[in-house]
């Protein structure tokens, strides 16, 4: 009997062996990819994709997921984002390698960083390795392992916290701006559409420290506020002065009146104290308070803390504008925004700036034409105009205005109120034309609707506390870039709370 009638699957020929053979590689090659059948949620489509798992049956989802009170407080939290829209990178490159992973697992991370108030990432991945629904969830790519119940190696599954960081610093401004963006529309869609969402607006900066030595007060070393000397720990942070003086400005009046007799001695001038300083950074913020609703961030935008206040005004209207879909009517801001310009855009928008007189300048009165009137009570004759293009945020024009009695001639008449100018040609004021300027001057600051408006400057106090106790004040970050994306992540998890609260 031959060797084929004995065993008839053995090939007769070389072609029926490699045939043979390429059917065992195939069944083998199909077998090692297709997961068990107690291991399918490996290789399910939706993780990743929070909005989707959000709105799954429960059922459909694996039983360790479902039962996790952790992936069912961040699908709440973090589900309503719009994540299948995020604007990922493309996905074309000129060098090999392996697909890099999308960048939204890594914002819903940072997010859930901020959430949990870890200050570092190896405390975020120490956290995600004791969540492995939360893994599952967040859309990693898992590595296969029969020694855990879950069926994937955690360690394995997650990148290294050192790439979690690098991923935070290099993270494009526009993904981040995208996620407060979409918070805020979700905020105006789930409110009533008769509170007026973002009509009524407060805008204020929170200073925030550097992770460097220099902030430290018990760290001895010389030149410690030489801003030449660039800090080691930080190479983008800058030094500024934290003002107290927006807050509280004394009026002319009591300026001018005696204080009561002190109580304590008098401090040496060389020791008195003019300011705070720190090295860091700034973020400016914009927001809105309904009354029986809470307080919402509608836009943040963070610089070095050597930039003045109102040096965050137009970036932050400008994203406000976006994020709304509109302008803003009114707004309530501190003395340091008391400027023409401010004055002017919600006069544009149709509404209203309450901004406390913050004393730069003689306080003006004008005629009905327009006119400011100087100290006799004449209305001064306009000059000349010229372009202002120094020593101010805004290109503007200006006008000149001189003495009634003096120009265009003289009328032969002495001043009233024998001022001193009228010796020296009498008196010349410059003042910008826009009509925001006339609005500064005139504007009743002990109104009843002015001082209504007013009480929206609550919002950003009560935003800046809740931000406060998420850790904004002293991120442990060393770049400007990561800042300013933890800031704003920061935001977009207020916002987030809200609207759970709303909802």
């Amino acid at each position: 009997m031959s060797i084929s009638q004995r065993f008839p699957i053995f090939p007769t020929s070389g072609w029926q062996f490699l045939w043979l053979l390429a059917q065992w590689w195939r069944r083998l090659w199909e077998r090692w990819r297709r997961p068990p059948a107690h291991r399918s949620h490996l290789t399910d489509k939706r993780r990743g994709n929070l909005a989707l798992l959000a709105k799954a049956e429960p059922e459909s989802l694996p039983s360790f997921v479902r039962e996790s009170q952790a992936v069912q407080h961040y699908l709440s939290l973090l589900g309503p984002l719009a994540w299948s829209n995020f604007p990922e990178r493309s996905s074309l490159r000129l060098w090999p390698g392996p697909q890099p992973l999308p960048r939204a697992i890594y914002a819903a991370i940072f997010l859930i960083k901020i959430d949990k108030g870890f200050t570092t990432m190896p405390k975020v991945r120490r956290y995600l390795l004791e969540q492995p629904a939360l893994v599952w969830l967040l859309g990693f790519p898992l590595v296969p392992s029969t020694a855990y119940t879950w069926g994937f190696d955690i360690a394995a599954s997650l990148p290294t916290h050192r790439h979690m960081s690098r991923v935070l610093r290099e993270l494009d401004r526009a993904q981040v701006s995208f996620l407060l963006t979409s918070v805020v529309q979700l905020l105006a869609d789930a409110l009533p559409a008769d509170l007026a969402f973002g009509q009524e607006i407060s805008l204020d900066t929170k200073h925030i420290l550097a992770w460097v030595r220099e902030n430290n007060p018990k760290a001895q070393m010389a030149d410690r506020f030489d801003k030449s000397r660039q800090p080691k720990g930080d190479p983008d942070c800058k030094l500024g002065c934290k003002q107290r003086e927006n807050k509280l400005v004394r009026s002319k009046e009591s300026a001018t009146t005696a204080d009561a007799t002190p109580t304590t001695e008098a401090i040496p001038a060389r020791h008195a104290s003019v300011g705070i300083y720190y090295w860091g950074y700034a973020s400016g913020i914009v927001a809105t308070k309904i009354d029986e609703w809470g307080e919402f961030v509608l836009a943040e935008f963070t610089q070095t803390f050597d930039k003045g206040d109102q040096s965050y005004f137009f970036p932050l209207m400008a994203q406000t504008e976006q994020n709304l879909g509109y302008k803003p009517q009114s707004g309530a801001l501190d003395a340091a925004f008391d400027a023409f310009y401010v004055y002017a855009y919600f006069h544009e928008a149709g509404g209203m700036a309450a901004v406390p007189w913050s004393n730069r300048g003689e306080k003006k009165s004008f005629s009905a034409e327009g006119l400011p009137l100087c100290a006799a009570g004449f209305a001064m004759p306009l000059r000349s105009t010229f372009q202002n293009r120094s020593h101010t945020l805004v290109a503007h024009e200006c006008a000149r205005y001189a003495c009634p009695l003096l120009f265009p001639a003289a009328t032969g008449e002495s001043c009233p109120v024998d001022h001193a100018n009228w010796p020296k040609g009498g008196c010349l004021t410059t003042l910008p034309t826009s009509p925001g300027n006339r609005i500064r001057h005139e504007l009743d600051r002990e109104r009843a609707a002015y001082k209504e408006l007013y009480k929206q400057r609550t919002a950003t106090e009560r935003i800046n506390s809740q931000a406060l106790e998420l850790g904004i004040e002293r991120p442990k970050l060393r770049n400007q870039r990561s800042i300013s994306n933890h800031n704003t992540l920061l935001y977009v998890l207020i916002d987030l709370r809200a609207l759970q609260r709303v909802q």
